[in-house]
């Protein structure tokens, strides 16, 4: 990795595009979908404006945060696993009746192809949790009007997750696919699913291992890198904030220990990086170039 010629700060309020690294033999990549805006106050509730007033470098123009939307590619020689497919070919204007702003996806696919990689050699699809800005492209109809466009692709989801979302309008349409997976088990060379509860009854993190290095894919365990600094402030998507605090809390711990790097898919232009210190508490430090 080299050091960054972009100012850390811009990187916090734009999308990220194509990223990848190395894990010994397992090469991972993050697969850019689209963005969304996030009212920073309505998405953590529990910070106030005088939060955002000490930390403007998280906010774009129009004082929003900025996440990410996409997947992670992981490839082991010839086989390759999606964690996530964003959001889909869609896009939501702002709505003041939500906590977002402008939302936008469409890009996954063609993400896919710069990587070197077409729907078809997807050998699995597995999700962190089945909100549509993580479901978005495998609930989309294949190039034949028929079937979904993972065709090939076992959709892995947990226990838990499946048996608490399965009957929800857009997702019943994956059933034919769904394989569900259990907390430890191995879905992919050196890919572990672990169950965190919190955000969702059965949300997954995905750690990966190789090279003498681990990658906690942790999904919506995070959804800002404000908040490794601020475990506490819980998502006003989680449907269980008192427990997703409490596993934020150690998963900061976590991601601090030596040879583990942490993949945020919604956290901007930031999503490889490493927890360390910054003063008194832990901070996110990004990895790559810009």
């Amino acid at each position: 990795m080299t050091t960054s010629a972009i100012h850390p700060d811009e990187r916090l309020r734009r999308p990220a595009g194509l990223r990848s690294l190395w894990l010994g033999d397992t090469k991972v990549s993050y697969v850019p979908d689209g963005a969304v805006q996030g009212r920073p106050g309505a998405w953590l509730p529990g910070t106030t404006d005088a939060t955002w007033t000490v930390h403007p470098e998280y906010l774009d123009a129009s004082g929003c945060l900025v996440a990410s939307l996409g997947g992670l590619l992981v490839e082991h020689g010839d086989r390759a696993l999606l964690i996530d497919t964003g959001f889909g070919p869609h896009s939501l204007p702002a709505d003041p009746a939500t906590p977002n702003g402008a939302m936008y996806g469409g890009a996954l696919l063609d993400s896919l192809a710069a990587l070197g990689r077409s729907p078809e050699q997807i050998e699995a699809v597995a999700f962190s949790h089945l909100h549509p800005d993580h479901t978005g492209w495998a609930t989309q109809p294949g190039p034949d009007g028929d079937g979904t466009v993972f065709a090939r692709a076992d959709h892995l989801v947990t226990e838990p997750e499946w048996a608490a979302t399965a009957g929800e309008d857009g997702i019943a349409a994956l059933a034919p696919r769904v394989r569900t997976v259990t907390d430890g088990q191995e879905i992919f060379p050196g890919v572990r699913v672990r169950i965190t509860g919190g955000h969702t009854a059965g949300h997954a993190e995905f750690v990966i291992s190789g090279g003498g290095t681990r990658l906690i894919a942790f999904g919506d365990s995070l959804h800002s890198p404000i908040q490794v600094d601020h475990p506490e402030w819980s998502c006003v998507y989680d449907h269980d904030p008192a427990r997703s605090a409490d596993h934020r809390r150690r998963l900061v711990a976590e991601l601090a220990e030596p040879g583990t790097i942490g993949f945020g898919v919604h956290f901007a232009d930031v999503v490889f990086g490493r927890v360390g210190q910054n003063g008194p508490g832990p901070a996110w430090s990004p990895l790559g170039d810009g």
